[in-house]
């Protein structure tokens, strides 16, 4: 006996697999979280520079360089203008370098008779100019003709004005000028190279100057220069992108501890009157390694926001030409009209191309460098300096951690077009939430890594999602396929509810349903038409069922058990058996027309409802098993079924089916006591939609109450005038009569003092 229990344990296991089809399930939505967690913290790990991902990086230049052509103001800044060293200029001029004295006349001619406010110069003087022959006079006048005084005399008075660099460093004296330079971050054989001017402050101490660019080298314009003019900033760009792109441009730089300003910064200083530049430090929010991070720059009340190395990113006001260009050649000969110069700021630069100041920037593929200048210069002036704070990176990697718990808790719990909207929104949200930041805040923030995270995570939940969902259904499919409809398992295989074969205890509705006198009609029929007349039964029987979401527990013959409430839970477990059994009844009075065509009786179904706990799983022998449910409960049900025939209706609920469904319409029956239960029930026939009942109908119901009021306080004059009127509205209804028939024998014997109106049925 022992081995036969084990072996009947064993043989159920197969049949059930739960555990089995729960691991590999589970294991897919484990691989799916850690997938979203391991892209996340890449994306988390580049946006805190600890892992450089080039290709990310690309594309997020990519997206910074499209949002700004979409948003750049494309106007004309009248403050600025730049004089250009232009391909006219060099026809008219001659080859660049143009000598000083030239030079000299030009910045004369800008201050003097144009009257410009201030000037800036986008080109170097590191070499002398020798090209006056003072060099060869000196060496005649140590010669041969050093004996000459008339020679000697001449060359005294001609000096000063043969001395091109001195005529060019008196021409700056006392004006506001500003020299450029260029620096470099790898060490030359000669690391400097002429004068640069004095430095911003000092930073050997200070914690931010290791983040600084560090230059190694410099070349610089002479002395003499550099002492005449006012100030000087470099003009070359240590920062550019790997793909050559401008886009950030330092304002300062370190060199041997020494702070040096760009030429941007050194204009805007000028214009100010050379005020001290304080260093705003900030904190690094515990996502850098360094204690502190430069932030800014205080300028007598001006903020420009910088980020850690000391740069900014390049405010581009549009393409080439949203400052003035005037060629040289036509200043020299004082062609150009006083007002487009007047009060200006003028940047001196070169826009020919053979001088080879073109850049590579998000704007332009090719820009003029000497406009970058002016573009910077701009938005000091007009302090609309787009920047990176150092709390930014923690909102960024927030960003990214919501994102990644996004696709770790709400995409797996949403369907396929909610997960679609869903990410439909937040790409929206992300991409307005940046463009607002960008316009409104003037505040940079990562762009293209949190949508391609967005899109990554959900494309890895459509992937997982596909895998899942099929294998969930070809595991339902297995397990409850042959009891439910397949719209059922389609719509547990996205339910989060766990489904089992295993026994379980839970509230359920139970549906019992037989053909009456099926045995008398199977003895008139031949095996074939029998078979034939089943079929046409419980087809569509089964087909209503499955459409209110029931599950067929067995066929028994003729007889029909079905349940609600598993495998899947239904709050409206009832509502559902008592709709399909009102949907079966009609069914079954328009199947008659058909049945009559074929020479078929005439069949009457009568059906049981009762709701209650029920003992629902994988239930049988070793060799065969089945999804069925035991319990009083559904003993109940299939005695109701059985009292159909008593009362001459065709459904019966018990009064627990009728609490849980109270959008119907019932007519109570009975109170009474089934074979196998001492507890009495209260039987109910379902009528309808309780919204579908008629003025008639609810007299009647209202007659019925009454006369059952005054049966059950034996009452029997009463009960009888009520009835007997029922009756007679409804002279086909059993129930009438079943009562009237009881109230005449209770009239002449009446029932014990302890009656109760209840009524003990002793067969099922």
């Amino acid at each position: 006996m022992r081995s036969l229990i084990r072996r009947a344990m064993a043989s159920s296991l197969p049949a059930e697999r739960p555990s089995d089809m729960r691991f590999s399930t589970q294991w897919l939505k484990i691989y799916r979280i850690l997938s979203c967690i391991a892209i996340s913290s890449i994306f988390m790990m580049h946006a805190t520079g600890w892992l450089k991902m080039p290709v990310l990086q690309r594309i997020e230049n990519i997206s910074y360089d499209l949002r700004l052509r979409a948003t750049v103001a494309n106007t004309l800044d009248p403050r600025i203008v730049i004089v250009t060293l232009d391909e006219d200029s060099l026809a008219q001029e001659g080859r660049w370098p143009w000598s000083r004295d030239k030079m000299a006349y030009l910045v004369d001619m800008l201050f003097d008779y144009y009257h410009i406010k201030l000037l800036g110069f986008d080109v170097l003087f590191a070499e002398p100019d020798n090209s006056s022959g003072v060099t060869l006079l000196d060496k005649l006048a140590a010669g041969a003709l050093q004996q000459d005084t008339g020679f000697l005399s001449a060359l005294a008075t001609l000096r000063p004005q043969l001395a091109y660099d001195a005529v060019f460093a008196k021409s700056l004296a006392n004006r506001p000028v500003v020299m450029g330079y260029f620096t470099s971050h790898i060490k030359e054989k000669t690391p400097q190279v002429g004068k640069l001017p004095p430095p911003l402050a000092s930073v050997a101490n200070w914690p931010f100057s290791t983040s600084l660019f560090n230059v190694q080298s410099y070349t610089a314009n002479l002395g003499p220069l550099q002492t005449a003019a006012q100030s000087g900033g470099f003009f070359n760009n240590p920062a550019i992108d790997p793909d050559g792109v401008y886009r950030k441009l330092p304002l300062v730089v370190n060199y041997h501890n020494q702070v040096y300003e760009a030429l941007s910064l050194a204009l805007f200083r000028t214009l100010l009157g050379q005020p001290p530049v304080q260093f705003i430090i900030g904190e690094n929010y515990g996502l850098n390694q360094a204690d502190n991070r430069l932030e800014g720059l205080r300028i007598e009340g001006f903020t420009v926001p910088v980020d850690e190395n000391g740069a900014i990113l390049v405010p581009f006001r549009g393409r080439q030409g949203s400052f003035n260009y005037i060629p040289a050649t036509d200043v020299l000969n004082g062609i150009t009209d006083p007002a487009k110069l007047k009060d200006k700021i003028v940047i001196f630069g070169t826009t020919a191309a053979g001088l080879l100041d073109s850049r590579a920037t998000p704007v332009q593929s090719v820009y003029p460098g000497v406009e970058i200048h002016a573009n910077v210069l701009s938005a000091l002036l007009d302090q609309t300096l787009k920047s990176r704070p150092n709390y930014i990176l923690a909102v960024e990697v927030v960003e990214l951690l919501l994102i990644c718990l996004l696709g770790v808790l709400v995409f797996p719990r949403l369907s396929a077009v909610s997960s679609a909207l869903v990410f439909g929104l937040l790409f929206s949200a992300i991409l307005i939430g940046n463009l607002y930041c960008w316009i409104t805040w003037n505040i940079d923030t990562l762009l293209a890594s949190p949508l391609i995270l967005l899109t990554l995570l959900y494309g890895i939940q459509i992937f997982f999602s596909f895998f899942l969902e099929s294998r969930r259904k070809r595991q339902l499919s297995a397990l409850f396929g042959q009891y439910i409809p397949p719209e059922l398992v389609a719509q547990m295989s996205q339910s989060d509810e766990t489904f089992s074969l295993t026994g379980e205890s839970r509230e359920m509705t139970v549906l019992f349903s037989d053909v009456r006198g099926f045995t008398h009609i199977s003895e008139t029929m031949d095996p074939q038409r029998l078979c034939e007349l089943i079929n046409a039964i419980l087809t569509p029987v089964t087909q209503v069922i499955h459409e209110a979401q029931g599950t067929i527990d067995k066929y028994i013959g003729d007889a029909v058990m079905a349940f609600w409430g598993a495998p899947m839970h239904n709050p409206n477990h009832a509502a559902y058996a008592v709709r399909s059994a009102l949907a079966i009844v009609e069914m079954m009075t328009l199947l008659q027309q058909e049945f009559k065509t074929q020479g078929w009786p005439v069949i009457e179904m009568g059906i049981g409802i009762n709701t209650g706990t029920m003992s629902v799983g994988n239930m049988g022998s070793q060799f065969r098993m089945a999804y069925t449910v035991m319990g009083d409960a559904v003993n109940l049900g299939a005695r109701l079924e059985g009292l159909t025939k008593q009362y001459g209706v065709k459904i019966i609920v018990s009064a627990a089916t009728r609490q849980a469904a109270p959008e119907f319409i019932y007519r109570e029956l009975d109170t009474v006591r089934v074979k196998g239960k001492h507890q009495p029930i209260t039987i109910y026939e379902p009528l309808g939609d309780n919204t579908k009942i008629s003025a008639e109908q609810a007299h009647l119901l209202s007659l019925l109450n009454q006369g059952l009021q005054h049966y059950r306080q034996q009452q029997w004059p009463d009960a009888l005038a009520i009835f007997t009127q029922l009756a007679a509205a409804q002279p086909d209804d059993r129930l009438y009569a079943l009562y009237l028939d009881r109230i005449r024998f209770y009239q002449l014997s009446p029932p014990a003092g302890e009656w109760d109106g209840i009524f003990t049925y002793t067969s099922k």
